[in-house]
């Protein structure tokens, strides 16, 4: 009997990791998830890590029962995706030493030791800061020698989940882009940034082009998962990139991805950067195309953490119904997403709004100032992309989780004056890239997912009135940081 052919896609995000299981066409098989597991390293003032080794039993655990529920399959191709700026250090005998994720600010403290910032923009098309990945490696070499005397070379960790299954070292182009260490115009690292952060660039792995085969799978790691020996390990990428890739828009169109952060993105097919330096330039996954990109935080973090106050229980169809009731403002929320034009973050927020309290106000009332501020924040993002670069196009394209939210599209149309399209595979886009990128690599067409939903802009007064609202919050809780 010929078993049906399906991909092994690792997704480690920010929150949480999962595996899937899906075939060539798409269509998910099998899913399994569990959240990270981070600690908090006591050296630094903000850093946290996580074990490797845990990760690596967690992801093969997950394998496991997502392997179940796939049922009678072959799986002929792994791959992996993962948050940005995220690295995992290696020793000289290849063990896994320590897990740097995107949220690990161990190298605040020395983000000053480079006097040429705007230099530092120009190559790697990104204002450098403790975000991305040379700095995490400083903060390890400054405040934990021990540590830094047994790292012998580092990758991003969706390169070293495919480095657990294949055995073979590599650091993919897309997340590469990430580290402060690569120019992204020219499509290689560099030696003059690595002197820049006094980092030896023998620390540096062989870069990989995303859906080219790293080789197969481990004889060991395939027998534990009951997988042939004959599956090969393709180079995924980034969660961003590859979560584009799932909806295979053109070039010149902007995407939104709404996941634990919201990067609004341009795809360029030349290499773009900004004079005010508001922007990242990203390599594609699709080893071809650059990303100009602003991103609005972490805002999808954001709206899952006061679900599980407000909503602990209930399912999405519930608030989805309550927070589109509403009609008034009684609440107005600035809840620490990220704009482009402003030279700080907003480290305080919160909700403001009348008193004494009104018996009106709801939970309900929470959530739609949190989608409010959501999409405000990628509204103002999305304008700067506009002065960087034009967008002519009448329509933008979204993906992840927060789309499912049809008021949160509603509120972006309206401010953008644009159509907001998704396709049927919205809600697992980077799991749906990873297929596209096995597709590739084994030579197997691949087929858009329909579009499912188009919504249209309507031309609506009082998004302006409460666009206002919106940015008096924000400017009295950026007043309120500063004191």
């Amino acid at each position: 009997m010929t078993l049906k052919q399906a991909y092994l896609v690792a997704d480690i995000g920010t929150g949480n990791v999962r595996v899937a299981i899906a075939d060539p066409a798409g269509t998910i098989l099998g899913v399994a998830s569990g959240n990270m597991q981070y600690h908090k390293d006591e050296r630094y003032p903000e850093s946290i890590f996580f074990d490797p080794d845990t990760l690596w039993e967690q992801i093969k655990s997950l394998a496991k029962t997502a392997l179940t529920q796939a049922g009678m399959v072959t799986i002929t191709a792994i791959t992996a995706t993962s948050q940005r700026e995220g690295i995992v250090a290696l020793d000289k005998n290849g063990a896994s030493l320590i897990g740097m994720p995107n949220i690990d600010h161990r190298g605040r403290e020395w983000e000053n030791i480079i006097p040429d910032k705007h230099e530092v923009y120009m190559l790697t098309g990104r204002y450098p800061t403790s975000l991305f990945s040379a700095l995490k490696l400083v903060g390890v070499r400054e405040r934990r020698p021990g540590l830094w005397q047994q790292v012998s070379t580092f990758v991003s960790i969706s390169d070293w989940a495919q480095y657990m299954f294949s055995g073979v070292q590599g650091y993919e182009h897309s997340q590469a882009s990430e580290t402060l260490l690569y120019d992204v115009a020219q499509g290689g690292w560099s030696q003059q940034l690595c002197e820049k952060y006094r980092l030896d660039a023998s620390l540096l792995p062989p870069l990989v082009h995303s859906g080219s085969v790293l080789g197969k799978i481990q004889p060991d790691i395939a027998a534990e998962l009951s997988i042939s020996e004959a599956a090969v390990v393709v180079v995924g990428g980034s969660d961003t990139q590859l979560a584009i890739m799932s909806l295979e828009p053109s070039v010149e169109d902007i995407v939104i991805v709404s996941g634990t952060t919201t990067p609004i993105i341009k795809i360029a097919d030349h290499y773009i950067t900004d004079a005010q330096e508001r922007t990242w330039t990203n390599r594609h996954t699709d080893n071809a195309n650059f990303l100009l990109e602003a991103n609005a935080g972490v805002t999808g973090l954001n709206y899952q953490r006061l679900k599980e106050i407000f909503y602990p229980n209930e399912p999405y169809e519930l608030i989805e119904t309550e927070v589109a009731a509403i009609r008034d403002t009684h609440c107005i929320g600035a809840l620490g997403s990220l704009l482009a034009g402003e030279k700080s973050p907003l480290i305080r927020g919160g909700f403001i709004f009348n008193t004494p309290v009104s018996h009106q106000l709801s939970r309900a009332h929470f959530v739609w100032a949190t989608l409010w501020d959501i999409a405000c924040s990628i509204s103002e993002n999305y304008h700067v992309l506009r002065e960087v670069t034009r967008h002519e196009q009448d329509y933008v394209w979204m993906c992840g989780g927060g789309v499912q939210s049809r008021l949160l599209r509603q509120f972006i149309a309206n401010l953008l004056g644009k159509k907001v399209m998704i396709r049927a595979n919205y809600r697992q886009a980077s799991v749906s890239g990873g297929v596209v990128i096995c597709n590739n690599a084994l030579n197997i067409p691949n087929n858009a997912a329909e579009t499912l939903e188009i919504t249209r802009p309507e031309d609506d007064n009082i998004c302006r009135e409460w666009y206002h609202e919106w940015k008096s919050a924000r400017k009295a809780f950026k007043s309120l940081a500063r004191n």
